[in-house]
């Protein structure tokens, strides 16, 4: 009897042992992005490249440390609020949106989720109340802010 208990005792020693040495060697999160376009991918290589490019250049590569989501509205911008809505049931990090009607798509469907805009300026769209404090979740690149052109927000 006391063999009997003296092994059930070993026996969840070995089993916890066995959890928390699963539960270290548990890989690292991969961080999730979403990407949020009125034109697909295919028809902006040369942005969505230089994305990419970005990334790598910062160590991250696509389908190794960082999966991508991409959603397009082939040119149909009344589908971009699905698509934002989509990409927010993803649980996402963040979402990257290539243009105005993508940002105030994803902006209408998020509050919490960091986005990162490509677009004109986000002061005069409305995305954001000044450059200087931007404010809410939403940051980026500005295409054509006056004497900003092409800076980050």
């Amino acid at each position: 009897m006391r063999k009997a208990g003296v092994l059930s005792i070993l026996f969840l020693v070995v089993l916890l042992a066995v959890a928390v040495i699963a539960e270290a060697q548990q890989a690292k999160k991969v961080p999730r992005i979403g990407y949020l376009a009125a034109a697909c991918p295919d028809t902006q290589s040369a942005r969505t490249e230089a994305f990419r490019q970005g990334l790598r250049d910062l160590g991250y590569i696509e389908g190794q440390n960082i999966a991508i989501e991409y959603r397009c509205a082939e040119g149909k911008p009344d589908r971009l609020p699905d698509l934002a809505a989509e990409l927010i049931q993803l649980k996402l990090d963040l979402i990257v949106t290539a243009g105005n009607e993508a940002t105030q798509a994803a902006k209408n469907a998020t509050g919490t989720i960091p986005l990162v805009t490509t677009g004109s300026d986000p002061v005069v769209s409305g995305f954001v109340a000044n450059l200087a404090h931007p404010g809410g979740n939403i940051t980026g690149v500005s295409i054509d802010a006056p004497g900003l052109s092409g800076k980050r927000l």
